[in-house]
């Protein structure tokens, strides 16, 4: 844009600060909006469903923060848009029909923002209406009620469109609604989480927190207090367990740790943090009301400083930057909107303490570091990263690169992860935080279903071990190490191979900004500068305004060498120009070898100067663990 986007100006402090970022959001689609309100075209892309449902998209998604700001006494006057909308898409006989829903159809989905608005906002957005449009409205979402339902957080988007029918006096079925409220109530695990579908169901991402279940959960229970007295009391009681551990996932910045699939919908993965005030739950200490609305707004201000709009105030498909690899097949120009759910708190009074309590930093009294059974996750905040290790995760169906999103070793809120730009080398298979093993030299593999994956506790620290089958005749054993209080910039992943045919091995780690100062690509390592890169032998660097990330071979008897791969141009969700150090290895068939890597992370400071001493710690590496000797040891 010719001047600044408002969002991106925002201080994002007060009430007022999010109204006006939700306005900022909102207004750019009223170019984009057609005749009758009701479809918004924000682009030409293609998704696996229909345009028509596309568009449908662009004009629901907006409605989870439009009908937020109205719930609260704010004013938009684009937003009779969207009253229109709702009549003009809801009649069969109109021209901007959105069409009668099928079984498993996207525009299901679109209905649960429709549901909520009127619920949280029924007297502008339901009262407006004709009786026409209200009885066309009922009809097009209680459609939902006999359509087949994939078995996962989509069954929260009818009890979303039953309970907003009811919040208006209008026909819906709460006999389909109890049904998808106890079905759903079976995914539970306990200790506050859900995973995004039944039992053998392993996904415990944003869907499972922010973007859909627990948030969904927080909702409901403050909509249905009086009509479901005791999922009111159960969801807000597991929303407070869950936040226990949903605040690991978040650093000191704001930042929230990239993993999963639907990154484009960026600062919905802090949503939840808001409905946890939307429900007024008891919050568990030391997450206060002050903690709660510093997680959300941090968020916010953080994201408030990425390139997330087109030049005409939309949004684009994307993370921090506009980029089609990452993305998903149900990823329409209006996907991104989702974030919308951020700006639930606008429905909260002025008075209510999520506003009225001054924000409050990181609570430092939580620990470091975390061991999470549920979503087989490892948390730590050493180092001066957020950053998880990973082992057990996949999605159910074939999701685009879910070994990238499901499958790395680690993920970073400084770094980001990479996907693949291609089938072909390395630099297009862009394996941060990977182990990839080819046998042709040219395509490679990485870990995409980790088999019997636990965490175990090794010298009193927990380690989480898994093993992965790259073909049938290959078998890696992974065991991860997080970081030691005494070396907060180190982690360790061990790796026993045995290969039954002849195999390359390219082990990554974070993948890093790799352009200098001069914004070119990285040179040699330049001391006086402190930037560059340092490959051969048996350690490689890469340095620059992004911070510092390395590997080390420590590898009892199987020698590495190490280069830094130029990855290609947007691979990684948070830089758009990368490189990735790496140990590359050459096993011949009937191996059994082990693999020893010490990977080493230091991200930038805030103002992107270099982390002070960097240099000295990469020099002069810590011992290997115990543990780790005596599991070399043993196995050999």
């Amino acid at each position: 844009m010719a001047t600044p986007h408002p969002f991106s100006q925002n201080p994002f402090k007060t009430r007022t600060d999010l109204q006006s970022a939700c306005i900022s959001l909102l207004q750019p689609l009223a170019n984009h909006t057609s005749p009758g309100g009701a479809r918004i075209k924000l682009g030409h892309t293609g998704t696996h469903y229909d345009d028509i449902a596309a568009q449908l998209e662009g004009f629901s998604r907006p409605l989870w923060g439009l009908s937020a700001l109205l719930a609260g006494g704010g004013e938009l006057p684009e937003g009779q848009n969207w009253v229109s909308g709702l009549e003009s898409g809801t009649d069969p006989d109109g021209e901007e029909f959105w069409g009668w829903s099928r079984a498993k159809d996207q525009r299901m989905v679109e209905m649960a923002a429709i549901g909520y608005s009127l619920a949280i906002a029924p007297e502008q957005l339901w009262k407006p209406l004709s009786e026409k449009g209200k009885t066309n409205l009922a009809a097009w979402l209680g459609a939902i009620n006999d359509k087949e339902m994939p078995d996962t957080n989509w069954l929260w988007f009818r009890v979303f469109a039953n309970l907003g029918l009811a919040k208006v006096g209008a026909p819906h079925s709460p006999e389909r609604m109890k049904a998808d409220l106890d079905h759903l109530d079976t995914f539970y695990l306990g200790d506050g989480w859900s995973p995004d579908g039944p039992e053998g169901v392993r996904q415990l991402d944003y869907y499972s927190s922010s973007y859909a279940i627990h948030y969904a959960q927080l909702v409901y229970s403050k909509l249905a207090q009086d009509s479901d007295p005791e999922r009111y009391a159960e969801y807000r009681n597991r929303g407070s367990r869950f936040a226990l551990d949903f605040v690991h996932y978040f650093d000191e910045q704001g930042r929230a740790i990239p993993f999963g699939r639907s990154m484009t919908y960026r600062f919905a993965m802090a949503a939840f943090w808001g409905a946890l005030a939307f429900a007024d739950v008891q919050l568990p200490s030391p997450l206060g009301w002050g903690v709660v609305k510093g997680l959300l707004l941090r968020n916010l201000r953080w994201w408030s400083k990425q390139a997330i709009f087109n030049s005409d105030g939309t949004m684009p498909i994307g993370f921090v930057f506009p980029n089609m690899y990452m993305t998903e097949n149900y990823n329409s120009p209006g996907s991104p909107y989702w974030c919308m759910k951020a700006f639930i708190p606008l429905s909260l009074p002025e008075s209510h303490p999520f506003w009225s309590t001054p924000e409050e930093p990181y609570p430092q009294s939580l620990p470091f570091t975390v061991a999470l059974d549920h979503p087989s996750h490892i948390i730590t905040r050493l180092g001066g990263h957020t950053f998880l290790l990973s082992s057990g995760q996949a999605c159910h169906y074939p999701l685009r690169h879910t070994a990238e999103k499901y499958g790395k070793f680690a993920y970073s809120s400084a770094f980001g992860f990479s996907v693949p730009t291609g089938n072909f080398e390395l630099e297009q298979q862009a394996a941060d935080s990977m182990l990839a093993l080819s046998d042709d030299g040219e395509r490679w593999r990485v870990r995409r279903l980790a088999l019997n994956a636990r965490i175990e506790v090794d010298d009193g620290v927990p380690v989480l071990r898994s093993s992965w089958k790259p073909w049938p005749d290959v078998e890696v054993e992974t065991w991860l190490h997080p970081p030691r209080a005494k070396a907060p910039n180190w982690h360790w992943r061990v790796h026993r191979l045995r290969t039954a045919r002849k195999i390359q091995g390219a082990d990554g780690g974070f993948a890093i900004y790799g352009q200098g100062k001069d914004g070119r690509a990285l040179p040699g390592f330049l001391p006086e500068t402190g930037e560059g890169r340092i490959e051969g032998g048996i350690g490689a660097l890469a340095a620059s305004s992004a911070g510092v990330s390395a590997v080390l071979d420590i590898s009892p008897s199987h020698a590495r060498t190490a280069t830094v791969v130029n990855v290609d141009a947007n691979a990684n969700i948070m830089a758009t120009r990368t490189v990735l150090p790496t140990l590359m290895s050459h096993h011949e068939p009937h191996e059994d070898v082990w693999l020893v890597t010490a990977v080493f992370a230091i991200p930038a400071k805030e103002d992107n100067s270099a982390p002070e001493g960097w240099l000295k710690a990469w020099e002069e590496p810590p011992a290997l663990p115990r543990s780790i000797k005596s599991r070399v040891h043993q196995g050999h």
